[in-house]
């Protein structure tokens, strides 16, 4: 990596290249005409039983969202295989990546296994890249995190899927939702009982609701990095010197 030239107009940071460096202001980062279309999102579950709590729960989270004025897609994981077990072009890989570049923001829903998320959740997770080409599927995107568990109530997922959110660079919002017992909160029907679980699940998709509004439109400027716009310059002199020499 080149060094940047010590520039007088920036004496205080010799190591950074002025040309590169961005002074955040309200102006860049409010003007711009808000999207009208109703926000888009791709809610994701992690448990293939016939009764599944995390699916009952995400499909709750569903409905809260349609109610708000959300367009929600359901990915439905069977059928999916394990990571690098079989080529990208596999129909509900396309289906998943397709589903998760369209989206605007995301919720994921776990059941908590031995301390952990299912590997059904991981694995849908890791089906995802952090770049399709010159897109970034899940970047500047909003993310909700909730889970379920058959005990006493635990943060060990939602923990896990915070930290996957960081790493596929999404916004995820402070708030998120751990059902414990959830054999007791859904009736015969899979509708989730009133309870402060269920008041918590409507607090979780407002606020998530809320931050995509509030961030769908600045994410590109949200996530745009000094570090990336300087490699990317670095690339684009390589690629010019390349084509002077020849």
């Amino acid at each position: 990596m080149r060094r940047a030239a010590v520039s007088d107009a920036m004496p205080d940071l010799p190591h950074i290249d002025p040309a590169l460096f961005d002074r955040p202001t309200l102006e860049r980062l409010v003007s711009r005409t808000p999207s009208l279309h109703a926000p888009r999102f791709l809610l994701l579950y992690g448990s293939l039983r016939e009764r599944s709590y995390s699916r009952l729960l995400t499909q709750e989270a569903g409905r809260l969202l349609k109610s708000m004025g959300g367009e929600v897609r359901i990915f439905d994981p069977a059928g999916l295989p394990l990571p690098d077990s079989t080529p990208d072009d596999h129909p509900k890989v396309r289906e998943l990546r397709e589903l998760a570049q369209w989206a605007e923001g995301m919720v994921w829903c776990s059941p908590e296994r031995h301390g952990s998320m299912t590997g059904i959740m991981k694995a849908q997770i890791d089906w995802i890249p952090l770049t399709l080409g010159a897109v970034r599927p899940t970047q500047g995107k909003t993310l909700a995190v909730m889970q379920v568990s058959g005990g006493s109530q635990s943060f060990n997922a939602v923990n896990q899927l915070r930290v996957l959110g960081r790493w596929m660079r999404m916004l995820t919002i402070p708030n998120q939702s751990s059902v414990a017992k959830a054999f007791l909160e859904f009736d015969d029907a899979g509708r989730m009982k009133p309870s402060s679980y269920y008041e918590r699940v409507v607090d979780v998709m407002e606020e998530l609701f809320k931050f995509t509004l509030l961030t769908r439109d600045a994410a590109p400027y949200l996530v745009d990095r000094y570090s990336e716009r300087r490699e990317s310059a670095e690339q684009l002199s390589k690629r010019v010197n390349q084509r002077s020499s020849q």
